[in-house]
Formats: structure tokens, sequence, C-alpha cells
């Protein structure tokens, strides 16, 4: 259904914020590793890929010819308002898409890089290529808080305890 795969884009975007917000500004933007990525590269990967593939969903090839993919992985430093907005604009274009469309429409076709999707594979693809990304976020974060960690997922030796009330499965 497509309230499914609304609810997972939901969960992983307030994962990746919680986990943002216990990084300092400064260390939004450090490289930990040779060639590596920053959270601010992460964030504004998701928000290139999200607002590329959604923007005119149903009618436009899904790799828009004006996103500069490359550009998303400079080294470049970003404030936190500037990537909370890029965030928050691509996360509009999301809701802007899908909220119009019923589980009828899971079986459109799409069309990404010349590829034709239904739009089910499309957003399997997508629910994906974001989670993945979240987890980048989550581990740099993790690495880079400040003080003591606030947890966003199972807390360690607290599964029994969360098992006894799961408020983290749906929305």
């Amino acid at each position: 259904m497509l309230k499914d795969f609304i609810d997972e884009f939901a969960r992983y975007r307030s994962t990746a914020e919680r986990a943002m917000e216990q990084v300092s500004d400064d260390d939004l933007n450090r490289i930990l590793a040779p060639d590596g990525n920053s959270v601010a590269m992460v964030v504004r990967h998701i928000s290139g890929n999200l607002t590329s593939r959604f923007t005119n969903f149903l009618s436009e090839d899904g790799e828009k010819p004006w996103r500069d993919r490359d550009s998303e992985f400079a080294d470049r430093s970003y404030s936190r308002t500037e990537l909370d907005a890029m965030w928050t604009a691509a996360w509009d274009v999301v809701r802007r898409e899908l909220d119009p469309l019923t589980d009828a429409d899971l079986e459109t076709t799409v069309t990404i890089r010349g590829q034709q999707l239904t739009v089910h594979e499309a957003l399997c693809r997508s629910v994906a290529h974001t989670a993945m990304h979240v987890g980048q976020i989550i581990l740099l974060a993790r690495i880079l808080a400040a003080g003591e960690w606030r947890w966003i997922t199972i807390p360690k030796g607290k599964s029994r305890e969360y098992n006894q009330n799961p408020t983290m499965e749906r929305r």
C-alpha cells in the first residue's frame, strides 16, 4: 500500500533528524576518512536525489537534467540552516507528489534514467536508497556527537523493555 511507503519515508526522515540534532554545526561538515562523506554531503545527496526523483514523479524521468549529482559530494561547508532548508524542501516535494496518489497508482509506470519501473518498484528503490544513507548519517552522527548519545533506536540492553511497548514500529 502507498501509505506504507509514506510512513517509511517519514520514519527515516525523523530518524535522520534526531541523529543530526546531536551533531554540532561544525561537525556536520566534518569528513572522517579519506575520500569519505560528511553528514552534510549525505544530506545534500539525499535531498538532491529525492528532489530529482519526485519532481513531476509520474510525468518526467526521475533523473532530471538540472541535477548535478557530483556536486552533492563536493567538499564544501554548509550551515545547519542551509542543510535544513534543502532537506525540508526535498521532503516537501516527496509529500506533494505522493499525497495525491492512490494504491491503484502503484502499477503506473515511471522512468528513472531511461528505465521503466512501476511506481511500486521506484518507491522500493527510493526507500532502500534513503534508508542506506540515513544509516550513514546515524553512524556519522554517533561518532561525532558531543556529549552523551541520545538513543534514536532501541538502546543497547533495552530490547526486552522495548518489546513490552514497541513504539517505533509504526508512526
